[in-house]
């Protein structure tokens, strides 16, 4: 193995940073309080000024959205097989029916052709996610969403920092979720992060991120409804605000690096490249597919032998043993079995080097060949 190991990702966390890290554990205060207000204000400066409450996860972010939209019991919930499971579980979390939708294997996003035939009486919500950072179609989808009066949670995890047409991811729509885990462009070490709508309150939000409690000026409390330990700590959120004023950098790096990948991999190799969206994605991972037949698991070796870290993200959900149980099958969805079977992430990171996607390149042509 090379003596240098390049990892598929690497958080960039500035001095400046950790010095503010440093200061919120010697204040003494360092769960939930003054930073992670000011990180709240920041965010929803970064959203159009649209009301943002910050969490200890994407994943409670998405579950606390769908509580806040009355989704339960009884209800249906569409989104797509290929993303992180999460994305279905926090369905299951609130009593619903995940209903999945195959992807667009262009986008490699949910296939909003064939979005309107799943929806049903009972669907409730629908949760399109931008995989790799590549935003789903909004106006599209917004128009379904308003032909059949159901409520939208965009699963945003992948693509803080992207845009659709002009308009930033977050500035625009029904709840959007983000997710801060160390891998994503801004990170908190684990945190996330959920713009909410124009008719939703942040009280209510807030009960739900804590336990439902009510405190009262006397001292004491109550709680009427049924929250979870969701918070984000004052830690996370100076690591936060010292992410997000870097934000626009990294994701201008991230753009370049992408660019230049598509320059340097031969079309020989036989890797089939996402879209080369440089104006709307934000580049939170780069994805070749494999050619057909390749053993992705002697690649990832191969690749592992030259000093390159690889990812893969992410084997289609409804595979896995405990959506089998609620009756998905393989073959269900064949674009997303396809792609998830196939796909790879490569090294892209703001603190690579051009000679760095160089590097990979030439691993790749070598891995490849054997």
């Amino acid at each position: 193995m090379s003596a240098t190991f390049l990892p598929f990702t690497r958080p960039s966390i500035d001095e400046e940073t950790i010095a503010a890290v440093a200061d919120v554990l010697r204040s003494g205060w360092i769960t939930s309080g003054p930073q992670v207000q000011a990180f709240e204000a920041a965010l929803s400066d970064f959203c159009g000024g649209r009301c943002v409450r910050a969490f200890n996860s994407g994943t409670a972010a998405l579950e606390v959205a769908l509580r806040l939209a009355g989704v339960g019991a009884g209800d249906e919930v569409i989104s797509t097989p290929l993303t992180w499971v999460a994305t279905a579980n926090v369905i299951l979390e609130v009593g619903a029916t995940p209903v999945l939708v195959d992807i667009d294997p262009a986008t490699r996003n949910l296939d909003l052709d064939l979005l309107e035939a799943a929806i049903t009486p009972r669907t409730r919500a629908l949760i399109p996610v931008d995989l790799a950072g590549l935003p789903v179609d909004r106006d599209r989808l917004y128009a379904i969403a308003a032909r059949h009066s159901v409520r939208v949670v965009e699963d945003a995890a992948q693509s803080l920092g992207a845009s659709w047409n002009g308009k930033t991811i977050g500035s625009t729509g029904d709840f959007v979720a983000f997710s801060f885990h160390a891998n994503k462009n801004l990170t908190t070490g684990e945190g996330g992060a959920l713009v909410l709508p124009a008719d939703i309150g942040p009280e209510r939000c807030e009960l739900l991120r804590l336990q439902g409690v009510k405190r009262q000026p006397d001292g004491n409390m109550d709680v009427d409804v049924l929250g979870g330990k969701f918070n984000l700590t004052d830690i996370a959120a100076a690591i936060g605000l010292g992410q997000l004023k870097r934000l626009h950098g990294f994701t201008e790096r991230r753009r370049v690096l992408a660019r230049r990948y598509f320059e340097r991999l031969d079309p020989a190799l036989g890797l089939e490249l996402p879209p080369a969206d440089f104006a709307n994605s934000n580049w939170h991972m780069l994805q070749p597919l494999l050619p057909p037949g390749t053993d992705r698991g002697a690649f990832i070796a191969a690749m592992k032998e030259q000093g390159i870290g690889v990812g893969v993200h992410y084997p289609a959900l409804h595979r896995f043993t405990l959506y089998r149980g609620l009756g998905f099958r393989a073959g269900q969805f064949p674009h997303a079995e396809d792609v998830g079977a196939r796909t790879v992430s490569l090294p892209l990171f703001p603190a690579m080097t051009e000679a760095d996607v160089e590097r990979v390149c030439m691993a790749l042509a070598k891995a490849l060949e054997r």
